[in-house]
């Protein structure tokens, strides 16, 4: 079947959990600058996951971008991402308003975690369809960074009960780590 309906969806499902993320901004009561201070820590925790969403945005285009024909696999691995990705908007919320609380910062890593899961086994589904020797399987290469990115959050995850202030910099790091653009995909299509 063809892939054009599963890129519509995502797009779609993305786009609300984007729009979903912006809706948690209370406007305060105050019209002084000083007023929008209790609002750093929503927008910081906003930010980071407008990032977050946004990368997986991009890199599930990509993928998608040299997959040829999808099945029923396929369906349901997309599905598996979208739900951890739609998780994203709760937890935005609740760190944002709990900014270094362990509980929110672990739960924030979890769903950072199994969307990293969920990419890798929606990619490994991809390459299973399209063959190991497919341009797809090709581009993908041994996904150092995406595992990376897995075992970066599975480390973040406990250590937000030592100190959720080296989470938040892992979960940082880690999207910095990808705002460097992965051209594997592109560069794999052009040859």
């Amino acid at each position: 079947m063809t892939k054009g309906r599963l890129e519509a969806f995502s797009d779609g499902v993305i786009a609300i959990i984007i729009t979903i993320m912006v809706l948690e901004f209370k406007v305060p009561r105050g019209a002084e600058i000083a007023s929008l201070r209790p609002l750093i820590p929503v927008l910081l925790a906003y930010i980071l996951s407008f990032v977050f969403v946004g990368i997986y945005w991009n890199n599930h285009h990509h993928l998608l971008q040299a997959a040829r024909t999808i099945n029923g696999r396929i369906l349901w691995a997309n599905s598996h991402l979208l739900l951890w990705l739609s998780l994203v908007p709760f937890v935005t919320s609740w760190l944002g308003q709990n900014l270094f609380a362990p509980w929110p910062v672990a739960l924030y890593g979890i769903v950072l975690l199994l969307s990293g899961v969920a990419y890798y086994v929606l990619a490994q589904t991809l390459v299973v369809h399209h063959g190991k020797d497919s341009a797809l399987a090709v581009a993908l290469g041994r996904d150092v960074k995406g595992k990376t990115s897995v075992a970066l959050y599975t480390l973040a995850v406990p250590l937000a009960f030592v100190d959720a202030r080296i989470s938040c910099l892992i979960y940082v790091g880690v999207t910095l780590m990808w705002l460097i653009p992965d051209s594997r995909i592109e560069e794999t299509l052009q040859k």
